[in-house]
């Protein structure tokens, strides 16, 4: 391995690769599942790093690239810096058929002129490359491989890449290890590493304990690239098992059950390993604030949810009484963003979470804040919502109250606490999901629209008490 840049500068010839790359980049970086930025021209790129991980030798190259992208701000945002992206970018003379779908295009200009280039993780050698630096706590220019010294990392693992619609992507090793590399990155600390790790920490069995991770410093700020932890040989995902289950006209009470005692178990780990605070009348205040807030540019944004405002404003009104009132809650690291489809069931019938990394679409700070649990768990109660939305006509409203009723059953057996006897703050953040999940729909699938409308329809008219 060869370094090419210093974490704080790029050379000519870097400059010189960008520029050759930014037309290819332009067309294909809009078609990712993983970038953020649709719906807006792509202007440009600034160079963050760059980094020659397989030296080009005529057959094969490999370049790690962090890019910030150029995009004019959505209407209503104000100028902000561009997200900045990883991108593998492998180089060669032509790509074998296997490669097709990888391909980025057809370099005409710079130091790269002639050459074919692509999504290097859809290549098992360049994705062995990765493994192989982490095994080795290698260092390149702005790139920290690291480990986890109480584990091992056996060599030539064969890579293959993971296919299925993800906002990153991910490469499994020899059945062994899976690699979540991130695609868009923010400085500072990611829920995505911190969380395993202190999950880790405490022994808690529930969450695949991280065995390496890639890290970049860049001007003094740590950027979180990658982690690796062990694969889940077998697995189901929850979504997938839900349908499974729907589809053959089964009930799905006791994987719901054993799925509540899974997060309260993963709540109760985080509650020991990281602080924990209280929520007093101002801090719900702000809470509720921002609930508010995301409602009003929802409205604005989706004119059906227009006849439910009211009723939905009730929802967070009805929690900011209580806090006057003097109720207080207690607020801990949680997940982020719960759903069927960040649950593994594995063969032996185990459930564990994975995927830390919370809504990328909110403020890395946002992510790392202490939220009551409860967060989590109207994340999940929704997702039931929206896998009994597939169930055949006139079973969804009855399978997904039974789905809910023994995830709430299976959560109150380890912590003692029934989120159902909290039904003004559960309510409220049901809401507040279901009115992210109309936005969604609504700029995304406009076809799913109705599942979380339904919602908003039961949410605006319930009462609580």
């Amino acid at each position: 391995m060869a370094e090419t840049v210093t974490p704080s500068s790029t050379s000519g010839t870097d400059a010189s690769l960008l520029e050759s790359l930014d037309p290819l980049l332009r067309e294909w970086l809009p078609r990712q599942r993983w970038f953020a930025g649709k719906g807006r021209e792509v202007t440009g790129f600034d160079l963050a790093a760059t980094t020659e991980l397989l030296p080009l030798d005529g057959r094969l190259g490999l370049y790690h690239l962090l890019v910030r992208v150029r995009q004019p701000p959505a209407p209503g945002v104000p100028p902000q810096p561009g997200d900045c992206y990883q991108l593998l970018i492998g180089v060669r003379e032509a790509l074998p058929p296997r490669l097709a779908p990888a391909l980025i295009g057809h370099v005409a200009d710079g130091p790269l002129a002639g050459r074919t280039v692509y999504d290097a993780l859809y290549d098992p050698r360049p994705a062995e490359v990765l493994l192989e630096a982490l095994r080795t706590g290698a260092r390149v220019g702005a790139l920290r491989f690291e480990k986890d010294p109480a584990h091992e990392i056996r060599e030539q693992l064969v890579a293959r890449l993971m296919t299925a619609e993800q906002s990153n992507s991910s490469v499994v090793y020899g059945d062994t290890f899976i690699l979540k590399l991130l695609r868009r990155v923010t400085a500072g600390v990611n829920p995505d590493l911190e969380l395993p790790l202190a999950l880790a920490r405490e022994g808690c069995p529930r969450v695949p304990a991280p065995v390496a991770w890639l890290r970049a410093e860049l001007d003094t700020e740590p950027y979180v690239l990658a982690a690796l932890q062990p694969f889940l040989n077998g697995a189901t995902d929850g979504w997938e098992l839900a349908l499974r289950e729907l589809a053959k006209g089964e009930e799905f009470t006791g994987e719901a059950r054993a799925l509540g005692r899974a997060t309260a178990e993963v709540h109760t780990a985080l509650a020991r390993a990281l602080p924990t605070v209280t929520l007093g009348h101002a801090q719900l205040d702000l809470l509720v604030a921002g609930m508010t807030e995301r409602l009003t540019a929802a409205v604005q944004a989706v004119p059906a949810l227009r006849p439910h405002e009211r009723g939905l404003r009730s929802a967070y009104e009805a929690l900011a009484d209580l806090g006057r009132e003097g109720q207080r809650w207690t607020a801990q690291r949680v997940h982020g963003d719960l759903h069927l489809g960040q649950c593994l069931r594995s063969p032996s019938g185990n459930w564990s979470l994975i995927d830390f990394e919370g809504e990328p679409s909110r403020p890395l700070a946002e992510r790392r804040m202490p939220q009551p649990a409860v967060r989590d768990i109207a994340g999940m109660l929704r997702s039931f919502d929206y896998a009994a939305a597939h169930s055949p006509q006139g079973r969804a409203p009855a399978w997904a109250h039974a789905c809910r009723a023994a995830y709430c059953t299976g959560y109150a057996e380890v912590t003692g606490r029934d989120p159902r006897t909290d039904p003004v703050m559960l309510r409220a953040y049901e809401t507040d999901k279901a009115v992210y999940e109309v936005v969604y729909e609504a700029r995304h699938r406009p076809e799913w629209l109705p599942v979380p409308l339904s919602a908003v329809r039961r949410l605006a008219t319930s009462d609580p008490t």
